[in-house]
């Protein structure tokens, strides 16, 4: 029996559209039985916060960092064409008229296809956030686990 093949992505995007690239491919490459990590830093950890504000104990600058970062992968703005917000409401529009995946969909089937979703808890420190107000199913683990995950990845992409 041969392994399966490796995909893995680091999505440091904070932006709709590049999220949305990288669960397309997450999704297609777990679709053609490739065993796929997704790896969120940075902004990308965007894509794996709760939609709900939670009350919890933070410090002025994680406060700040929270009410400034969008609160879930629905909330992300576009990477052109934001337009102060109208951009995806219009990309959005045009998606559903085309039958084409939300990124909260497209995330919710990665998961179902057991797709590896890792957030970095290097990042989480630096901007105060905590597991708390991440997706449930997910996670947590610094640079050496996507190294790990990466070394043997027959495809490796930074989004």
């Amino acid at each position: 029996m041969t392994e399966k093949r490796r995909t893995t992505i680091i999505l440091f995007s904070g932006d709709y559209d590049k999220a949305m690239a990288a669960y397309i491919i997450a999704n297609g490459a777990a679709a053609y039985d490739h065993k796929v990590t997704i790896f969120h830093t940075f902004w990308g950890l965007n894509a794996l916060r709760k939609d709900e504000p939670l009350s919890l104990k933070k410090g002025f600058l994680e406060k700040m960092f929270a009410k400034m970062m969008p609160r879930g992968s629905d909330k992300m703005g576009l990477s052109n064409m934001n337009f102060a917000g109208i951009g995806p409401k219009m990309i959005k529009h045009v998606m559903k008229k085309h039958n084409a995946m939300s990124l909260p969909n497209l995330i919710e089937l990665a998961q179902e296809q057991d797709v590896k979703l890792i957030a970095c808890t290097m990042t989480m420190d630096l901007l105060g956030l905590q597991q708390e107000e991440l997706m449930d199913g997910i996670e947590y683990a610094g640079v050496a686990a996507y190294l790990a995950e990466a070394e043997d990845g027959n495809v490796n992409l930074f989004i």
